[in-house]
């Protein structure tokens, strides 16, 4: 797993609306990346609508929020769309992503973690191990303490 330190891998994904989002492009902004199992799957769809519920706070912030899961473009726009998710889900259909931030399980799908990456690139905090409900108010709380920190 990529840690904390690290230069955050790049990567050029299809968002739930059919464009495509690099990270790259994010350079300079704090950006929240979390990986989730599936779409539609009980804690995955707590992890989204908490996120969801506290996107102002992360906008104020000009924090980027981006949701990662293996599953299909087509599937993570009906997510979206059944659950009014207000930031980009990203397809990692071939498991390239998941594998670079070493999160990808032997089931195939994405473990459960968050990564932080500051305006420069590098991962600043990894959270695993949390329940779906606490994910959100964890990375929004580390973000707060930090960016008021500056």
């Amino acid at each position: 797993m990529v840690k904390e330190g690290e230069e955050a891998p790049n990567f050029e994904l299809k968002d739930n609306n059919g464009g495509v989002v690099k990270l790259s492009d994010y350079r300079g902004r704090w950006i929240v990346l979390y990986f989730f199992p599936k779409a539609f799957t009980s804690g995955c769809t707590i992890e989204a609508r908490e996120f969801s519920r506290l996107w102002d706070e992360f906008e104020e912030m000009s924090v980027i929020v981006l949701g990662i899961s293996t599953d299909p473009v087509e599937t993570q726009r009906k997510f979206a769309e059944k659950y009014g998710v207000r930031f980009k889900l990203l397809s990692d259909y071939d498991k390239s992503v998941s594998k670079a931030y070493g999160v990808l399980r032997a089931t195939g799908t994405a473990e459960r973690v968050t990564f932080i990456i500051n305006p420069e690139g590098k991962i600043v905090k990894v959270i695993k191990g949390v329940k779906p409900n606490e994910h959100p108010l964890k990375a929004l709380e580390y973000l707060r303490a930090v960016i008021k920190g500056n």
